[in-house]
């Protein structure tokens, strides 16, 4: 049976500099970070998740030329896709991110799900911080 998602992967540019980010910036934890001959396996977690953590990853094998070559210019570009962030107050811990010099893409809005903005890691994946609050489909007609 299946209890849970333990693990994700985010491409990043350059794994010390997420490392960094992710740490400094974001309040992350550092759980592992082991180097394996020409492979690099660094997870982070969320202090109060450390059930779920988070594989920064440079794109490469097992993935072909091509599909690395692609990821490189989304990252590049600043659109490649990244994960979701829930807070209590998206407003305030907006502000708190944009004052340690994180990136944004959308202030904080109102949505029918709740209040969000978009955000971006130091290696251009999108970082979407959540307010969520109750809603139903009929929230969106």
């Amino acid at each position: 049976m299946i209890t849970n998602i333990s693990l994700m992967s985010v491409f990043v540019t350059d794994i010390d500099e997420a490392k960094a980010f992710y740490t400094d910036k974001l309040g992350f934890v550092l759980k592992t970070d082991i180097a394996l001959s020409e492979f690099r396996w660094c997870t982070v977690h969320h202090p109060d998740h450390p059930e779920l953590e988070l594989q920064l990853a440079l794109p490469g094998p097992p993935l072909d030329d091509e599909a690395t070559a692609a990821i490189r210019r989304m990252m590049a570009k600043g659109t490649m896709h990244g994960f979701g962030i829930a807070t209590d107050d998206c407003r305030k811990t907006f502000q708190e991110l944009v004052a340690k010099g994180v990136e944004y893409i959308q202030e904080p809005s109102e949505r029918p799900y709740g209040v969000e903005a978009v955000l971006r890691d130091n290696s251009g994946n999108w970082l979407v911080l959540v307010e969520a609050k109750p809603y139903s489909a009929e929230d969106f007609a």
